[in-house]
C-alpha cells in the first residue's frame, strides 16, 4: 500500500527580509555591552495607593525589588524583568536573526509584514522601526493565548537609536478571537552615563471589571 505524506512547503530565507529586520534591530536602543546594572528608588502608585521601595537591576534574571507589599513586589519584578529583556545587550543573531525570515508587502498602515518562521510571530516594520508585534503562545496545561503590540510613539536617544515611549498590548484567544485585556504603556527615560534607564512607566489596563492605572517612578539612579 502506498502512503502519500503531504509535506509542508519549504520556507526559504529572504535576504531582503533579513536586511529589513536587521536594520530595525540595530536602530533600536539597548544598554551598552559592558552594562552591569543599576539601582534606583521606586514609588509605585496603583489607583492612588502609593508604596515606596528600591530596585536593583543587573540582568533579566537578576532583578531585586524591595517593597512592603509582596504581590506588588512580584509584579514590579516582572515589569523590570521585561524591560531588561528588551533593553539588554544582545546581537541580532542571538534574537530574531536565528529564524528563517520572509516578508510581504500588503499595504498595511503600520508597514511591511515580516514573518519569523518557527516562533509563531510576525512583525510589521516601517521606517526602520518595528511598529507591531504579533505572537501566539501555547504552554502545557494552559489555554493558548495571543497578543498584538502596537508601537505608537518613540524617542530618539543621544546615540540616534529608537526607544519606545508608548505602546498598547491586546491580549486575545487565538481559538475564538475573544479579547481578554488591553494594556496601554507610557514610558519615559533618563540618561545616566551612556545608558537610557527607566524613569517612569504608566500602565492602564482593565482588571476585574474596572480600569486600573498603575505607575512606577524611578529616582536616584546609580550605575553598578
Amino acid at each position: 500500500m502506498n502512503e502519500h505524506v503531504q509535506s509542508r512547503p519549504t520556507v526559504t530565507d529572504d535576504p531582503k527580509a533579513r536586511d529589513l529586520l536587521r536594520k530595525a534591530f540595530e536602530a533600536t536602543a539597548r544598554w551598552p555591552k559592558d552594562f552591569s546594572g543599576f539601582t534606583a528608588d521606586l514609588t509605585v502608585n496603583i489607583n492612588g495607593k502609593e508604596i515606596g521601595g528600591s530596585v536593583i537591576v543587573k540582568s533579566p534574571r537578576e532583578v531585586s525589588v524591595q517593597l512592603d507589599d509582596a504581590d506588588t513586589q512580584k509584579w514590579v519584578q516582572e515589569q523590570l524583568g521585561m524591560i531588561a529583556v528588551h533593553r539588554g545587550p544582545r546581537s541580532f543573531e542571538e534574537s530574531d536573526g536565528k529564524y528563517l525570515l520572509t516578508m510581504e508587502e500588503d499595504g498595511h498602515p503600520m508597514g511591511t509584514k515580516l514573518v519569523i518562521h518557527g516562533s509563531n510571530s510576525f512583525y510589521r516594520i516601517k521606517d526602520d522601526r518595528i511598529t507591531q508585534i504579533n505572537r501566539s503562545m501555547a504552554h502545557p496545561g494552559m489555554a493558548p493565548f495571543a497578543f498584538t503590540i502596537n508601537v505608537e510613539d518613540s524617542a530618539v536617544t543621544q546615540d540616534g537609536k529608537n526607544l519606545t515611549t508608548k505602546y498598547t498590548v491586546y491580549y486575545y484567544s487565538p481559538v475564538d478571537g475573544k479579547l481578554n485585556n488591553v494594556e496601554s504603556f507610557t514610558d519615559s527615560h533618563v540618561r545616566v552615563g551612556s545608558s537610557d534607564l527607566p524613569a517612569a512607566r504608566r500602565i492602564i489596563s482593565f482588571e476585574n471589571g474596572t480600569v486600573v492605572v498603575k505607575s512606577l517612578t524611578f529616582k536616584n539612579h546609580k550605575l553598578l
